[in-house]
C-alpha cells in the first residue's frame, strides 16, 4: 500500500487500465438493460412473421417500438464493444495492434450503430 493513498483512491485505481470498475460496470449495465430489450425484440419479431412488410414497417414506426429499437441498437453495440474489447485486450499483445484493433472495432459499431439507428428514424418517417 502506497503512504498516501486513500481507500478510494486505491479503489478507483485498481487494474492496469485504471478504470476496470468502469468498465466492468458499463458491461453490466448495458446487459441488464439488454435482458428486457432482447425479451421484447424476440417477442415482437415473432409476432411478425410471416406478416406483410408494411405490418412489419408499421410495427417498427410506432413511437414506442422506434425508441426501444433505437436504445436496443445502441446498447447492443456497445455492449458487445466492451466485451470485444476484453478480449483483445487479453489476447493481443502487440500495443500498436492492440490499439488499432479496438480503434477498428469501435468504429465498426459507432458505424452499424448509427446505420441502424437512422434506419429506425427513415422507417418511422415513412421513407
Amino acid at each position: 500500500m502506497r503512504k498516501y493513498e486513500t481507500a478510494e483512491s486505491r479503489a478507483r485505481g485498481l487494474g492496469s487500465a485504471k478504470n476496470g470498475f468502469h468498465h466492468w460496470w458499463h458491461q453490466r449495465l448495458t446487459a441488464v438493460v439488454l435482458v428486457p430489450l432482447m425479451l421484447w425484440l424476440g417477442i415482437g419479431l415473432a409476432l411478425q412473421a410471416g406478416a406483410e412488410i408494411e405490418a412489419a414497417r408499421a410495427w417498427v414506426g410506432s413511437p414506442v417500438n422506434a425508441t426501444l429499437l433505437i436504445v436496443a441498437i445502441a446498447a447492443l453495440l456497445y455492449h458487445g464493444a466492451l466485451g470485444v474489447q476484453v478480449v483483445i485486450e487479453d489476447y493481443v499483445h502487440t500495443a500498436g495492434l492492440k490499439w488499432l484493433s479496438n480503434l477498428a472495432v469501435q468504429l465498426a459499431c459507432l458505424v452499424l450503430a448509427v446505420a441502424g439507428i437512422l434506419a429506425v428514424i427513415q422507417i418511422t418517417l415513412g421513407g
